[in-house]
């Protein structure tokens, strides 16, 4: 059956059932627990300990979930596991059909890199130091107990190594005490590294000593503060007189003109799938993403020395974005009218474990209004019309290490949807013995900024990569570039010297499509040219960026930047292709950079009028300040899909008032 024909199916065919069990929905408690049981009896590993490092849905083919969308009476397309496992020094890629707990294939990857390290493993690692003679002498010499010491596991990266490295991490410390800001009180100087096969430490440098900054002032717990206090406004209570706008059924969500998917990821995260929209009550639901999460998240530190250099994370592909979800906090992390989703991943062993209201989903309206206008230009009248701007959260918040990055996804009655990060946490600081900008000479650079006494604020970068499947209203799309260019009037028609119009060119292939948004004035769209309004336009969606557009510094040779080179433009497109999803690469721990989105599109492959993958990247320079110190203030950025010719006119033309006890409706006054 045509693919194309299986869009008309589904999004044109009035009130498709949404059921509790969806072929998209994450892996159940009970069938990561059969997962676990299905390979360790299978005598495939018997040789040596195995250990989880990824359980997550295989992916499903487009053609057979869209087939069973077309007919949901049939039976679901079969749910299938991709495991990332391993054993006996190497990593083993597994496909496991769930409800007949086989074994489908096990290969072995062969490349130099690694898998997402487990919270174990992680956890195993930082307690060695603790039974290491050497790093129990530099805790004495800093004046500190074992008990006042934590250690975390950084990633070491990839510096130009030819043969292939053994699994490594580092260890850095940082003093507690009188405070849970850990990573305002760094051990500097000491760097450890361990072997995580051997689980045992390879090498240990204490290279100086300086001051440990004092606990005074970083412990951001409420109960530890003392007056005089910071600013403080009134409760603001939400109040929704009619109750809630949406419904949850298992995974599937509604609400006002959206339906779509929410699933967990350990790696990704949120999985938004299948975003379809309709015109108005009457029209069908058409779809606009078919699936979409974040790829991945790069934050290089900038500072070169040896302590620091190797700071250069990956926190999807390395860390995990599922795996360090927070529980979401009702009435803080979420508003009183949320509801909560939870999530599950497993344990290095492979039992599941429990992340409760890893999700939150709930309305929102800030005062601000969809549309509005006021009309003074009818002789006798002044017409006002506003209708109020309420949009649908999903939301999580993903702490990895020092940074929570808040999450959201906004569904708008106009068709668009908002792609939203928001940066908080603490920063990364660096121990150093100065006390005062003053006594730093003009030819040092510190890498960053003087916070406190004996605190740099490193500065470092975060660029947020989203995977975005579209498939604007069809199966086949294009990307458009719609470059604005200045036209002089040299016919003296005008009393005009010039103007700007849209110049639209449709790439071709990839190499088309890598895009630097600020490179030149353009608009970027994603077009269906086989779908029409009514007046003869290709029916799309455009981007609009809402801030935070950083892109790579770094130099195109430095290791950090080979092995993330996609920093370097915001915006890439490429050919739909099921293996191509993850920005840096499957394995990112230890990645040598042949295995990104840059290097895919040097393929070249035909974008139009093709099933394409949009890449957009939300980057962020961040030099910390004295404010972002002992804990960070909010710091937003994102962008937006917006149609563009996609409906026929604007469909908030036909979003009536609320009850005029519940909002003003419009007024007529002479």
């Amino acid at each position: 059956m045509d693919l194309h024909l299986f869009f008309i199916i589904i999004f044109f065919f009035p009130n498709l059932p949404l059921s509790k069990s969806h072929p998209l929905d994450p892996l159940t408690p009970s069938e990561l627990t059969n997962i676990q049981q299905t390979i360790k009896t299978s005598n495939l590993f018997l040789s040596a300990p195995l250990t989880f490092h990824y359980i997550g849905l295989a992916d499903i083919d487009k053609h057979v979930l869209l087939s069973w969308l077309s007919n949901t009476s049939n039976s679901p397309p079969p749910r299938r596991a991709f495991i990332i496992a391993r054993s006996g020094h190497q990593t083993h890629e597994l496909y496991l059909d769930i409800s007949t707990k086989s074994i489908i294939s096990n290969t072995i990857h062969t490349g130099s890199s690694f898998p997402l390290l487990s919270l174990e493993e992680q956890t195993i690692a930082s307690n060695l130091p603790f039974n290491y003679t050497p790093f129990m002498n530099s805790i004495k010499k800093r004046g500190l107990k074992s008990s006042e010491v934590v250690c975390a596991a950084f990633t070491v990266g990839w510096f130009g190594e030819v043969k292939k490295s053994k699994r490594l991490l580092k260890i850095l410390c940082f003093a507690t005490g009188d405070s849970v800001n850990l990573y305002a009180r760094p051990l500097e100087g000491i760097t450890i590294v361990v072997d995580l096969d051997l689980m045992e430490i390879l090498d240990y440098t204490d290279r100086f000593v300086v001051p440990v900054p004092v606990a005074e002032g970083t412990d951001y717990r409420s109960k530890k503060q003392k007056p005089p206090f910071g600013p403080r406004g009134k409760p603001v209570t939400v109040v929704q007189p009619e109750g809630k706008g949406f419904s949850i059924d298992g995974h599937s969500i509604r609400w006002a003109n959206w339906k779509f998917h929410l699933s967990y990821d350990v790696r990704a995260g949120a999985v938004i799938s299948l975003a379809s929209v309709q015109e108005n009550d009457e029209e069908l639901h058409r779809l606009v993403l078919y699936k979409g999460f974040i790829s991945e998240l790069f934050v290089p530190y900038q500072d070169p020395v040896k302590e620091w250099y190797f700071r250069t994370f990956f926190d999807v592909g390395e860390y995990g974005l599922g795996l360090f979800a927070a529980s979401l906090q009702p009435q803080t992390d979420c508003p009183v009218n949320a509801e909560f989703l939870d999530g599950y991943y497993t344990t290095q062993n492979g039992s599941p474990v429990r992340i409760k209201n890893v999700f939150c989903v709930f309305e929102r309206y800030s005062g601000d209004s969809a549309w509005r206008h006021t009309e003074f230009g009818i002789p006798g009248k002044v017409i006002t019309e506003v209708r109020p701007e309420i949009s649908l959260i999903v939301r999580m918040v993903s702490a990895v290490g020092n940074y929570d990055y808040v999450i959201d996804w906004e569904f708008k009655t106009s068709g668009s949807i908002k792609f939203m990060v928001t940066l908080t946490g603490l920063l990364e600081m660096k121990g150093t013995s100065y006390t005062h900008v003053k006594q730093v000479e003009k030819d040092i650079d510190l890498h960053g900024s003087l916070l406190a006494k004996n605190t740099i604020g490193v500065n470092h970068d975060h660029f947020i990569t989203y995977y975005l499947d579209l498939d604007i209203d069809g199966y086949n799309n294009s990307f458009v570039k719609a470059k604005m260019k200045t036209i002089k009037v040299t016919d003296g028609s005008s009393p005009r010297k010039s103007y700007w119009t849209l110049v639209k060119e449709i790439a071709e292939t990839e190499m088309d499509a890598r895009i630097k948004l600020e490179a030149e004035p353009a608009e970027y769209l994603v077009v269906n040219t086989n779908k029409k309004t009514k007046i003869g336009n290709d029916v799309g969606y455009r981007f609009i960026n809402h801030g935070a557009t950083a892109i790579s510094l770094l130099l195109d040779d430095d290791y950090p930047q080979i092995r993330a080179g996609y920093t370097k433009k915001q915006l890439w497109v490429t050919a739909y292709n099921v293996s191509e999803k993850w920005a840096a690469g499957l394995y990112a721990d230890q990645s040598r950079g042949d295995d990104t989105i840059n290097i895919w599109s040097q393929r070249n492959r035909v974008i139009k009028n093709k099933d394409i993958v949009a890449w957009y990247t939300v980057g962020f320079h961040h030099a910390p300040y004295q404010e972002d110190f002992p804990l960070m203030p909010s710091l937003s950025g994102g962008f937006e899909l917006r149609p563009s010719n996609f409906f026929e006119n604007n469909p908030l033309i036909k979003t009536m008032p609320f009850n005029e006890t519940h909002w003003p409706k419009s007024t007529d006054k002479p």
